[in-house]
């Protein structure tokens, strides 16, 4: 089991970020908490962001007011499990961490190799207005993911989990991380575009930007600000498997435009020669035939 805290500070961006996910039917609606109405999947998105945009309107001092949760079972975990284990074991990692009065909303999304699911809510408590204290929280993470496994006996020994890939402003080793994150993605068949590429990067707030005739990579804060001096793509041994199609197809494009070139000189050449012969041969056709005259015998 991996349950990741993401570095997001926009409760709105990390909000919308899963609702697109419902509208492009990569996601679906799966758990909520503490909210006004009933179901509030009813109702539209608006109905449901006002819930968190009431509470952070307490205190709009506060810059990180979201909290934004990963929880990632494996195939093998998930199939033990179940969604009625998983709701449960959601709300007692809520209430673990601190949240367990605040409105949240879970979303179940089957975009990666994997079923995965995103917890959204706020950090400003609801009754308080007062930030929820987050000290220790990957901390206070990884002791209820020991508990989570030992209650359900999920074997962590045996399961080849994935890599996770975390990156902030003090990650080490920056470089080699992205590669390796890189590596990860190309190996996954379902991420097969680079819209898609793309989208699998912000899950782990990585961006790939224009900049001048090349790209670099960089690593954001969840909202666009970059937190890391950017990289130059070039630079990557690994990199995005759409990139090595187009450098693919640049390379196959330059090998036929030389053969276009060569045959064009080949062209010029035999053309040059064609045309020099006909000349020549023009020319002596054009020469004038010597008269003789024939000198009469002297008697």
């Amino acid at each position: 089991m991996v349950i990741v805290i993401h570095q997001t500070t926009s409760t709105e961006n990390a909000f919308l970020y899963n609702e697109k996910k419902v509208e492009e039917k990569t996601a679906t609606f799966f758990h909520c908490r503490n909210t006004k109405a009933i179901n509030p999947f009813l109702y539209d998105k608006k109905h449901r962001l006002k819930e968190f945009l009431d509470i952070e309107k307490l205190n709009p001092r506060i810059k990180n007011k979201c909290l934004h949760i990963s929880f990632n079972p494996s195939t093998a975990d998930y199939l033990k499990l179940g969604d009625k284990i998983i709701r449960e074991e959601m709300d007692k990692l809520m209430q673990h961490m601190g949240y367990g009065s605040q409105p949240y909303f879970v979303y179940k999304h089957k975009d990666l190799d994997r079923v995965h699911f995103h917890i959204v809510s706020s950090r400003i408590d609801r009754q308080t207005g007062k930030k929820i204290k987050d000290n220790h929280e990957r901390q206070k993470v990884q002791n209820f993911i020991k508990e989570l496994e030992l209650r359900h006996q999920l074997d962590n020994k045996t399961r080849k989990e994935k890599p996770v890939f975390k990156f902030s402003a003090r990650s080490r080793n920056i470089k080699q991380s992205l590669e390796n994150l890189f590596q990860h993605l190309n190996q996954m068949e379902s991420i097969n575009s680079k819209v898609m590429f793309d989208e699998a990067l912000k899950l782990f707030n990585v961006e790939i930007r224009q900049s001048g005739r090349g790209h670099i990579v960089v690593v954001t804060d969840g909202i666009g600000k970059v937190i890391r001096y950017p990289i130059r793509l070039s630079k990557f041994k690994e990199q995005p498997k759409y990139c090595q199609k187009q450098k693919e197809k640049l390379d196959k494009n330059e090998h036929i435009s030389e053969e276009r070139k060569l045959r064009k000189a080949d062209f010029k050449t035999d053309f040059l020669k064609e045309l020099l012969w006909q000349i020549k041969k023009k020319e002596q056709n054009q020469e004038p035939k010597k008269k003789y005259r024939v000198r009469s015998k002297r008697r």
